[in-house]
């Protein structure tokens, strides 16, 4: 075989993949990274890069794009032995004889050693505004990439998780008013940033949903809410509207790779190996009794995914090891 074979190959590149590929750098690992999206950073880069994260250890409150960005700065500390492929989609895997992995994307095929899944969810389309004639309007953001957007105009936003209600806080004081409209009472964001809301200047409607959207050259003027236990209507005025109702995600190909699923994700042992030996999963792409999704929870988890790759790529290094210590003894 002529082509470059690399001691491993992550498959996403966003903050878990690329934290990865720096750790699998410090081992002196030689990694490729392959991801769909045409920049670094998966969903965070692509769709919140002005989003504050508050639970990152070391960072009072830290914006997603900047968190990459020094992330990237972090993994380029090795980008001799980095390669890195964007815009480009995994379409198979194929365990060759020799151990090796041949993976074929969409343009060329690529060989590794071992492999470290950590592509999220998947492909990931935002769930819309369940209103008839909500693909009518340009005004309507399934995404935020800036605040200036939004800056001294009237922002209605639908949702009850912690991309909805951190949004509301960040807009609170940029936006001229700002509206958070949630089907229930509770929210399911964090507590504590559930209580700073209600401290907020923000306007809370709840429980309401969306009955219809009004407006005028193909922009939102107001939404008409109902109040799912009164039946009450409330007209609101709105310049910007935002959605985050979440997203629909698809692993896509990695489905039918053969590995044990458990409600679109990977299932992986104490190791985060998946059901085949040498290919691992860390963060959102995987499953486990106990698993937490968080960013730095995937972070410990590609630390252990990697580890349990380089023995698995290598495992005469780790025999030597285990009986260098063994003679130290």
């Amino acid at each position: 075989m002529t082509e470059k074979i690399y001691d491993l190959t992550i498959i996403g590149a966003g903050p878990v993949g690329i934290y990865g590929a720096f750790y699998a750098g410090m081992h002196g690992m030689t990694t490729k990274i392959i991801d769909a999206l045409p920049e670094l950073g998966g969903q965070l880069a692509a769709l919140y890069p002005e989003k504050y994260i508050y639970d990152l250890p070391g960072h009072p409150k830290i914006k997603a794009g900047e968190m990459i960005e020094q992330l990237k700065v972090q993994m380029d500390q090795f980008k001799d032995r980095i390669d890195v492929v964007t815009n480009t989609n995994v379409q198979t895997v194929e365990k060759l004889e020799d151990g090796t992995f041949k993976i074929c994307t969409d343009k060329e095929c690529h060989y590794s050693r071992s492999i470290v899944i950590t592509a999220g969810n998947g492909a990931f389309t935002p769930r819309k505004l369940d209103v008839a004639n909500a693909d009518e309007f340009s005004n309507i953001h399934y995404f935020v990439s800036t605040m200036e957007t939004f800056k001294g105009k009237d922002v209605v936003i639908f949702g009850g998780g912690d991309s909805a209600v951190d949004w509301a806080l960040m807009l609170d004081g940029v936006a001229k008013n700002v509206s958070i409209v949630h089907r229930r009472d509770e929210f399911r964001a964090h507590a504590s940033s559930v209580e700073n809301l209600k401290a907020s200047n923000v306007e809370i409607l709840t429980p309401y949903v969306a009955a219809g959207l009004t407006g005028e050259n193909g922009r939102v003027t107001a939404v008409e809410l109902t109040n799912v236990t009164t039946n009450e209507t409330k007209l609101v005025h709105a310049d910007e509207v935002i959605v985050l109702y979440g997203f629909i995600s698809s692993l896509g190909p990695i489905k039918e790779w053969d590995l044990e699923l458990d409600k679109n994700a990977l299932c992986v042992d104490i190791s985060q190996q998946t059901s085949i030996n040498g290919i691992f999963a860390a963060g959102d792409a995987c499953t486990f009794d106990g698993k937490i999704k968080m960013i730095t929870t995937g972070f410990g988890e590609v630390v252990v995914a990697i580890n349990a790759a380089i023995a698995y790529a290598y495992p005469e290094k780790v025999h030597r090891h285990k009986h260098s210590s063994a003679m130290m003894k």
